[in-house]
């Protein structure tokens, strides 16, 4: 079906790139979402099976830097694909790219020894990562006030204790970056670091799974004194919100394109719903309320896909991106969340059972506007530097 939902123009390099990757997912990825949401041993042998595809064909860790193994695509390009392979919530994972976060954390403020012992394990997929900041005690929107620390040792080690929750991939996870207080005591501003730890260290613990909205992929973790090598600081001591706000800014643009991948998906279910479907009256789509969905559907997509562009070019120019980065985070939540909606409204009962991907693209919406930051944080920050800048 065409696409009339407002794709900013790709670079023409990028064009036969960016469709390779949207039929990897549509014929590869899609057809085993089921397998792959139920998790298990089928699911990572699937997964498994889905990256050697990727790479047999060239499509594997297209972001990642080429100095560790990936094919170093520039942000303004990869945007674009970063789309077609975030309509599948697994699409990220199938063809390597999952790891950029992660990766690009190490390679530019790990120690030589972590950069060399991990970084490119992570972009060849050999091992996995994750990040570990909100706690169950404290708002995620307040990290000044985490609890987690981590205490010095005479052999210079750290040891870390603390717990930590809605910790994406934990259960999986090789390596945790954890957010922790080395200085100070909670509500200070300063003394906040980042370290790398091993999930297997005597003292880690997966504590349970926290579905959200019944899917999988959520964790509570716990940390027991945790001795952690003194290389494995991330960044320096204490400056730990300087590198998480670097991460932050990319990691929600990138959600934010992917979401909008989802989305455009959600909006091709409905009109196929609507043009296919009949009843006594004639096709769903001769409906002016069926319509109307359409229409505030087209209209949040069109409207929020520049606001998602402009963070990724203020990004990909190395400029300060958190109003255009907050911004697009909310439009792209509600965006996604409202397509989804419209659609399942169209669908009828259809939307709500498992044939189509509908409730899991609401569900990934209305969580977006919570996990990530909140709207009412994006808002707040973005409304306040607005207002100092009068």
């Amino acid at each position: 079906m065409e696409d009339i939902t407002g794709t900013p123009q790709c670079p023409a390099e990028t064009v036969e790139l960016r469709d390779r990757v949207a039929a990897f997912v549509r014929d590869r990825v899609v057809p085993h979402e089921s397998v792959l949401d139920a998790g298990g041993s089928d699911a990572a042998a699937t997964l498994r099976q889905l990256q050697a595809e990727a790479r047999s064909e060239g499509l594997w860790a297209l972001p990642l830097p080429t100095e560790l193994g990936g094919q170093g695509l520039p942000l303004r390009s990869y945007a674009h694909v970063a789309e077609a392979e975030g309509a599948s919530d697994h699409g990220p994972v199938a063809l390597g790219s999952a790891s950029l976060l992660d990766a690009l954390m190490l390679w530019r403020h790990g120690s030589p020894a972590v950069r060399e012992r991990y970084a490119e394990r992570l972009v060849a997929g050999d091992m996995r990562a994750c990040y570990a900041m909100t706690e169950p005690d404290t708002p995620g929107t307040d990290p000044f006030l985490t609890a987690t620390c981590a205490v010095p040792g005479e052999d210079g080690t750290w040891r870390v204790s603390g717990q930590k929750w809605f910790t994406s991939g934990a259960a999986d996870a090789d390596l945790v970056t954890v957010l922790a207080r080395t200085d100070g005591e909670p509500a200070d501003r300063d003394g906040l670091s980042l370290l790398l730890v091993p999930s297997g260290s005597p003292g880690f613990r997966v504590v349970r799974e926290l579905p959200v909205f019944g899917a999988s992929g959520q964790w509570e973790i716990a940390l027991d004194q945790v001795v952690v090598d003194r290389d494995h600081l991330i960044g320096e001591r204490g400056k730990a919100l300087a590198v998480a706000g670097e991460r932050l800014q990319l990691g929600r643009t990138l959600r934010c394109l992917r979401w909008l991948g989802q989305a455009a998906r959600a909006f091709d279910l409905m009109r196929e719903r609507a043009v296919s479907r009949t009843s006594s009256r004639g096709p769903l789509g001769d409906l002016q309320l069926v319509q109307r969905h359409v229409f505030e559907s087209l209209l949040a997509l069109r409207t929020t896909r520049p606001l998602v562009y402009e963070a990724v070019a203020r990004l990909d120019a190395g400029l300060d991106a958190h109003v255009e980065v907050g911004l697009a985070k909310v439009a792209a939540a509600r965006t996604l969340q409202q397509v989804a909606d419209a659609a399942i409204q169209v669908h009828g009962a259809a939307g709500l059972g498992p044939d189509t991907a509908l409730p899991a693209l609401f569900r990934t919406g209305r969580a977006a506007r919570i996990l990530d930051g909140p709207d009412e944080l994006h808002i707040t920050s973005v409304a306040r530097r607005v207002l100092r800048t009068t």
